[in-house]
């Protein structure tokens, strides 16, 4: 995982090449580029990728918990967009990010910040649940950690099955709020979960 002071995605890009890439996709796929409309898309549609891969750098500011808040520390309905590894497809919800303090709390905003940081990638909804649960974890050392994310995955609505308005839930609990039935109550129903 990433260090607390600064994440960031660190890669090269060769946008000459996801460019031309691009063009050969779409020119297998049947397109034709003599349109004034599609002339321009591969590199839209390189620069819209590259754009949907990179989440902002930020600084993950972390505070002392010199009053001993004790109580959960709740920001749901965070938005955020990702990417289907599995089809390269987007998939977007929401997600619900809380913790226990225990001698450190986070800045407010970082914790949709982190959400973004984690979902701009080719990505699980299962793994991007664990990992934002997990940074929390290691970083704050708070007493529980909650992270409950709702998404519908156009690979599933747009394809496949094609289950147009179905969603997924997905659910990380540690500490306290796995191991103590009230206060997973307690959590779930301020998150909204209805699970």
């Amino acid at each position: 995982m990433s260090s607390p002071e600064h994440l960031s995605l660190d890669v090269d890009r060769d946008m000459a090449g996801a460019e031309a890439a691009a063009a050969d996709l779409l020119t297998a796929l049947g397109l034709d580029f003599s349109s004034t409309h599609l002339r321009e898309t591969p590199g839209r549609m390189a620069r819209a990728w590259a754009e949907m891969l990179t989440p902002r750098p930020f600084d993950a500011t972390v505070f002392p918990n010199d009053e001993g808040y004790d109580e959960l520390v709740l920001a749901r309905d965070i938005p955020f967009r990702s990417i289907c590894e599995h089809h390269m497809l987007p998939f977007v919800g929401t997600a619900c990010v809380a913790y226990l303090p225990g001698e450190q709390i986070l800045g407010l905003s970082k914790l949709a910040r982190l959400v973004e940081y984690f979902a701009c990638r080719p990505q699980t909804q299962e793994r991007l649940t664990r990992q934002v649960a997990l940074w929390l974890e290691e970083h704050l050392q708070p007493k529980a950690v909650g992270v409950v994310v709702r998404a519908e995955h156009s690979c599933m609505t747009l394809r496949g099955v094609q289950a147009t308005g179905s969603s997924t839930v997905t659910s990380t609990l540690l500490g306290g709020l796995r191991s103590d039935p009230r206060s997973r109550q307690e959590f779930l129903a301020l998150a909204g979960a209805g699970l």
